[in-house]
Protein backbone atom coordinates (compact mmCIF):
# COMPACT_ATOMS: atom_id res chain seq x y z
CA UNK A 1 0.00 0.00 0.00
CA UNK A 2 2.90 2.45 1.00
CA UNK A 3 4.41 1.75 -2.22
CA UNK A 4 1.30 2.44 -4.17
CA UNK A 5 1.04 6.09 -2.35
CA UNK A 6 5.04 6.44 -3.06
CA UNK A 7 4.21 5.59 -6.49
CA UNK A 8 1.28 8.27 -6.72
CA UNK A 9 3.80 11.33 -5.24
CA UNK A 10 7.00 10.37 -7.33
CA UNK A 11 5.92 12.04 -10.30
CA UNK A 12 5.31 15.68 -8.70
CA UNK A 13 9.25 15.36 -8.03
CA UNK A 14 9.72 15.54 -11.34
CA UNK A 15 7.55 18.61 -12.36
CA UNK A 16 9.31 20.81 -14.20
CA UNK A 17 8.61 24.29 -15.60
CA UNK A 18 10.72 25.48 -18.49
CA UNK A 19 10.82 29.33 -19.66
CA UNK A 20 13.13 30.39 -22.29
CA UNK A 21 14.85 33.59 -21.49
CA UNK A 22 13.90 36.57 -23.43
CA UNK A 23 15.49 39.79 -24.75
CA UNK A 24 15.04 42.52 -22.82
CA UNK A 25 12.98 44.66 -25.77
CA UNK A 26 13.73 48.23 -23.54
CA UNK A 27 16.69 50.56 -23.47
CA UNK A 28 16.90 53.58 -21.13
CA UNK A 29 18.36 56.90 -22.52
CA UNK A 30 19.62 59.02 -20.05
CA UNK A 31 18.85 63.04 -21.33
CA UNK A 32 19.98 66.06 -19.70
CA UNK A 33 17.05 66.43 -17.46
CA UNK A 34 15.07 63.45 -17.71
CA UNK A 35 15.01 59.63 -18.47
CA UNK A 36 12.69 58.01 -21.53
CA UNK A 37 12.40 54.96 -22.41
CA UNK A 38 12.20 53.81 -26.15
CA UNK A 39 10.95 50.11 -27.04
CA UNK A 40 13.18 48.19 -29.29
CA UNK A 41 11.60 47.39 -32.80
CA UNK A 42 11.74 43.79 -34.61
CA UNK A 43 12.22 43.45 -38.09
CA UNK A 44 8.95 44.50 -40.20
CA UNK A 45 7.12 41.70 -41.26
CA UNK A 46 7.27 40.85 -44.79
CA UNK A 47 4.31 39.44 -46.27
CA UNK A 48 6.12 38.75 -49.39
CA UNK A 49 9.47 36.84 -48.19
CA UNK A 50 8.08 33.55 -48.77
CA UNK A 51 6.85 33.94 -52.13
CA UNK A 52 9.60 35.95 -52.65
CA UNK A 53 12.54 33.05 -51.29
CA UNK A 54 9.70 30.28 -53.66
CA UNK A 55 10.62 32.31 -56.54
CA UNK A 56 13.96 32.38 -55.85
CA UNK A 57 14.09 28.56 -55.73
CA UNK A 58 12.09 28.00 -58.47
CA UNK A 59 14.81 30.24 -60.86
CA UNK A 60 17.55 28.75 -59.69
CA UNK A 61 17.51 26.05 -56.89
CA UNK A 62 18.78 26.99 -53.87
CA UNK A 63 18.71 30.13 -54.13
CA UNK A 64 15.43 30.33 -51.78
CA UNK A 65 17.62 28.95 -48.95
CA UNK A 66 20.49 31.44 -49.48
CA UNK A 67 17.61 34.02 -49.03
CA UNK A 68 16.13 32.59 -45.83
CA UNK A 69 19.97 31.80 -44.65
CA UNK A 70 19.79 28.59 -44.48
CA UNK A 71 23.10 27.21 -46.27
CA UNK A 72 23.20 24.18 -45.33
CA UNK A 73 20.05 22.63 -47.09
CA UNK A 74 21.98 23.65 -50.25
CA UNK A 75 24.26 20.57 -50.51
CA UNK A 76 21.31 18.33 -50.15
CA UNK A 77 19.38 19.76 -52.42
CA UNK A 78 22.03 19.78 -55.51
CA UNK A 79 23.31 16.00 -54.68
CA UNK A 80 18.98 14.53 -54.59
CA UNK A 81 18.81 16.45 -57.95
CA UNK A 82 22.31 15.55 -59.05
CA UNK A 83 21.78 11.85 -58.30
CA UNK A 84 18.92 11.30 -60.06
CA UNK A 85 20.14 12.95 -63.15
CA UNK A 86 23.10 10.84 -63.02
CA UNK A 87 20.90 7.55 -62.86
CA UNK A 88 18.59 8.99 -65.06
CA UNK A 89 21.45 9.25 -67.49
CA UNK A 90 22.66 5.88 -66.55
CA UNK A 91 19.49 4.22 -67.28
CA UNK A 92 18.80 6.20 -70.92
CA UNK A 93 22.26 4.56 -72.00
CA UNK A 94 21.31 1.47 -70.83
CA UNK A 95 17.98 1.58 -72.42
CA UNK A 96 19.60 2.56 -75.74
CA UNK A 97 21.92 -0.38 -75.49
CA UNK A 98 19.60 -2.63 -75.31
CA UNK A 99 17.03 -1.37 -77.68
CA UNK A 100 19.48 -0.87 -80.53
CA UNK A 101 20.36 -4.61 -80.24
CA UNK A 102 17.28 -5.97 -79.84
CA UNK A 103 16.31 -4.02 -83.12
CA UNK A 104 19.60 -5.33 -84.31
CA UNK A 105 18.39 -8.91 -83.91
CA UNK A 106 14.66 -8.29 -85.36
CA UNK A 107 16.34 -6.89 -88.36
CA UNK A 108 18.52 -9.74 -89.01
CA UNK A 109 21.69 -9.04 -87.49
CA UNK A 110 23.92 -11.27 -85.06
CA UNK A 111 26.36 -9.44 -84.01
CA UNK A 112 25.16 -7.38 -81.17
CA UNK A 113 27.60 -6.93 -77.74
CA UNK A 114 24.52 -9.23 -75.93
CA UNK A 115 25.11 -12.85 -77.20
CA UNK A 116 23.98 -15.50 -76.05
CA UNK A 117 21.09 -13.30 -74.21
CA UNK A 118 17.31 -14.07 -75.43
CA UNK A 119 15.28 -11.68 -76.94
CA UNK A 120 12.84 -12.27 -73.65
CA UNK A 121 15.74 -10.78 -71.33
CA UNK A 122 16.63 -7.71 -73.59
CA UNK A 123 12.70 -6.82 -73.38
CA UNK A 124 12.99 -7.35 -69.99
CA UNK A 125 16.07 -5.31 -69.31
CA UNK A 126 14.75 -2.73 -71.88
CA UNK A 127 11.43 -2.31 -69.54
CA UNK A 128 13.47 -2.10 -66.41
CA UNK A 129 16.00 0.62 -67.56
CA UNK A 130 12.62 2.56 -68.98
CA UNK A 131 10.59 2.43 -65.58
CA UNK A 132 14.14 3.27 -63.65
CA UNK A 133 14.29 6.41 -66.31
CA UNK A 134 11.04 7.51 -64.89
CA UNK A 135 11.66 7.03 -61.39
CA UNK A 136 14.83 8.95 -61.38
CA UNK A 137 12.93 11.88 -63.53
CA UNK A 138 10.20 11.75 -61.01
CA UNK A 139 12.84 11.76 -57.82
CA UNK A 140 14.50 14.75 -59.61
CA UNK A 141 11.28 16.68 -60.02
CA UNK A 142 10.31 15.93 -56.64
CA UNK A 143 13.21 17.24 -55.40
CA UNK A 144 12.93 20.60 -57.51
CA UNK A 145 9.58 20.83 -55.91
CA UNK A 146 10.77 19.81 -52.84
CA UNK A 147 13.27 23.21 -52.65
CA UNK A 148 10.57 25.57 -53.22
CA UNK A 149 8.34 24.69 -50.97
CA UNK A 150 10.65 24.34 -48.00
CA UNK A 151 12.26 28.12 -49.07
CA UNK A 152 8.28 29.01 -49.03
CA UNK A 153 7.67 27.68 -44.93
CA UNK A 154 10.66 28.29 -44.19
CA UNK A 155 10.58 32.01 -44.54
CA UNK A 156 6.70 31.61 -43.60
CA UNK A 157 8.47 29.95 -40.28
CA UNK A 158 10.58 32.71 -40.01
CA UNK A 159 8.74 35.48 -39.47
CA UNK A 160 6.60 33.50 -37.10
CA UNK A 161 6.15 34.91 -33.90
CA UNK A 162 5.74 32.48 -31.23
CA UNK A 163 5.67 32.63 -27.45
CA UNK A 164 8.66 31.02 -25.64
CA UNK A 165 6.31 29.53 -22.82
CA UNK A 166 7.05 25.74 -23.25
CA UNK A 167 6.17 23.70 -19.85
CA UNK A 168 5.88 19.81 -18.62
CA UNK A 169 3.60 18.98 -15.90
CA UNK A 170 2.48 15.72 -14.46
CA UNK A 171 -0.94 14.79 -14.36
CA UNK A 172 -2.39 12.49 -11.83
CA UNK A 173 -6.17 11.33 -11.63
CA UNK A 174 -8.03 9.30 -9.61
CA UNK A 175 -10.25 6.92 -11.11
CA UNK A 176 -13.01 6.51 -8.35
CA UNK A 177 -14.75 3.82 -9.85
CA UNK A 178 -11.72 1.00 -10.12
CA UNK A 179 -10.13 2.91 -7.26
CA UNK A 180 -6.90 3.80 -8.88
CA UNK A 181 -4.48 6.16 -9.64
CA UNK A 182 -4.04 7.22 -13.36
CA UNK A 183 -0.65 9.11 -14.24
CA UNK A 184 0.64 11.44 -17.22
CA UNK A 185 2.61 13.79 -18.44
CA UNK A 186 1.45 16.54 -20.65
CA UNK A 187 3.46 19.16 -22.31
CA UNK A 188 2.14 22.61 -22.72
CA UNK A 189 3.14 24.84 -25.42
CA UNK A 190 1.23 27.94 -25.94
CA UNK A 191 0.99 29.47 -29.75
CA UNK A 192 0.36 33.10 -29.62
Amino acid sequence: MKSKQLLGWLPLLFMVQVFAQQKDTLTVVANDASLSVNQITKEPYDPLAPSRAAFYSAVIPGLGQVYNEKYWKIPVIYAGIGASIYFYTTNREDYTRYRDAYKRRLAGYTDDEFQGIANETLIRAQRTSKRNMDVSLAVAVGFYLLNIVDANVDAHLKQYSISDDLSLNPEVDYNPFQESTNYGMRLTYKLN
